[in-house]
């Protein structure tokens, strides 16, 4: 499990804090504009309409408001929410019991859907697309099937995987939307809202110093903000500036974009052992001892969103822009390799 202070995963412990953060309203909810727009549209046209919203599946890297966003469309319809997850669900009776509490309008909301086992996806088509529960009572010759009508309700999906999800499911999404990184400016403004909540004294250069090392993540950025809190408690009078929030990162070994070791391991690991790439995900994952779907996962959107990384058919590569950050001379570096 990834323990870093920059995994954009939810820590267990981090729960009821993450969620006094939630914004409760669209309005209130920064970052994500063009996805905002369209959702404040599909929301207001289904609730004149009188009907649920279309099924919508979020995708995107982990710590960008897929949660978070669910909640609020379910305080914009109106309606009630019911929160689990794709390894929560192990048998079909245990997604019959959701579904057929519901009631009509209800979100259903379900993290890491990629993850959920097959016997279970195959419920849910009718239930999406029929609002219908098609359940087998008995075993062998005498068996029978029996049809449960549902509320008609709305399936909100959330993965940081989309591609793994199967197309007869993903085709049962009405609106499918990703969300992407946000930037700097987003980010400060989410820092200056948590920061009010939290009661903590910061200028406007201390926020945007925390912002650049948050990674495009407003997980990252409340986690950091609370760490540097800490140190600015102690060493420096409860006052965030930006040379406190610089020593506290350099205290956590976090640089100035958000890189900590363990990134630079993995940089470091291709550029030594592999001369920079084109290198497997797989061989990679065996020099580091990691999992290749953490790798992929958690590791790679950032270091690919700074430009550090490149994904080719022929394996991961790292990009003269890395060079320039470490300050090698990558032709120079290979012949001394050799």
């Amino acid at each position: 499990m990834d323990e870093r202070i920059i995994s954009s995963r939810l820590k267990n412990e981090e729960d009821q804090y993450e969620t006094a953060l939630r914004p409760e309203k669209l309005e209130d909810f920064i970052g994500q504009d063009n996805l905002k727009e369209k959702l404040s549209i599909y929301i207001r046209a289904a609730r004149e309409r009188g009907e649920p919203l279309d099924h919508v599946l979020l995708h995107g890297p982990p710590g960008l408001g897929k949660t978070t966003l669910a909640n609020i469309i379910a305080r914009e319809m109106g309606v009630n929410i019911r929160i689990t997850s794709g390894p929560a669900i192990e048998r079909p009776g245990d997604l019959a019991a959701l579904l057929t509490n519901l009631a009509p309008k209800d979100i259903l909301f379900i993290d890491e859907i990629h993850r959920l086992h097959r016997t279970v996806e195959e419920i849910l088509y009718p239930a999406m697309e029929d609002f219908a529960l098609d359940i087998i009572i008995g075993k062998g010759p005498g068996a029978r099937s029996l049809r449960l009508d549902l509320a008609h309700f709305t399936l909100i999906g959330a993965t940081t995987r989309a591609g793994l999800l199967s197309s007869p499911l993903r085709d049962r999404f009405g609106i499918i939307e990703r969300l992407d990184f946000y930037s700097v400016q987003s980010l400060s403004k989410i820092l200056e809202r948590s920061a009010a909540l939290l009661g903590v004294t910061i200028d406007r250069a201390g926020t945007e110093k925390i912002a650049l090392a948050s990674r495009g993540t407003p997980r990252i950025a409340n986690r950091l903000l609370k760490r540097v809190r800490d140190y600015a408690q102690v060493r420096a009078n409860n006052l965030v500036t930006s040379k406190v929030a610089d020593e506290a990162l350099q205290i956590m070994e976090i640089d100035a974009l958000g890189l900590d070791k363990t990134d630079y391991l993995l940089l470091s690991t291709i550029i030594e052992k592999f001369d920079g790439g084109p290198v497997g995900l797989e061989t990679i994952a065996a020099s580091l001892n990691e999992e290749a779907g953490t790798i992929e996962e958690i590791y790679e959107p950032y270091l690919m969103k700074v430009g550090f990384l490149k994904r080719t058919p022929r394996g991961r590569v790292v990009t003269d822009k890395l060079y320039s950050h470490l300050n090698i001379h990558r032709d120079k570096y290979k012949q001394q390799s050799l």
